[in-house]
């Protein structure tokens, strides 16, 4: 026996498939691109008005950073504080994803990626570190991204 190709049974099966990946795929790549504009506009406002204020602006209000020898700062505001010594106001950082990666609810997304830090010692010379970063970010009832965990 001879099968027969149906266009309308091939149309059915194409129109199930787009139906069940499509949105929800271009949803998860649209979210995938807010994490990375997200990203950039954080290390944008971190160049343009500070590090302080950027952590601060770009921090859900239960975000935790991860600072040296393993210190956690919790809460948008004690990430201000942290930010806001004396420290920090001669450093600068930057930095970009090489990946973004989205839940498939598209509400949780991640990114990691190079980071090039440079504060002066007492003596004016710039020191320079660099490293990964990696941080994870929520989307908020809004619409816009802020990071939970860096």
């Amino acid at each position: 026996m001879r099968l027969r190709f149906s266009p309308l049974i091939f149309i059915a099966v194409l129109t199930t498939f787009i139906a069940c990946t499509g949105p929800q795929q271009q949803s998860k790549d649209n979210a995938a691109e807010q994490v990375r504009k997200a990203e950039k506009d954080f290390a944008a406002m971190a160049a343009d008005k500070g590090i302080a204020e950027a952590f601060w602006f770009f921090a859900d209000s239960n975000a935790v950073i991860k600072r040296q020898n393993d210190t956690l700062v919790k809460g948008k505001e004690q990430i201000k504080e942290y930010y806001s010594a004396p420290y920090f106001k001669t450093a600068s950082v930057t930095w970009a994803p090489d990946f973004v990666a989205v839940a498939e609810s598209g509400d949780l997304g991640y990114t990691y990626g190079n980071y090039t830090w440079q504060s002066k010692d007492s003596s004016g010379a710039v020191q320079e570190s660099k490293g990964i970063f990696h941080t994870v970010w929520k989307k908020q009832k809004d619409g816009s991204w802020k990071y939970v965990w860096d």
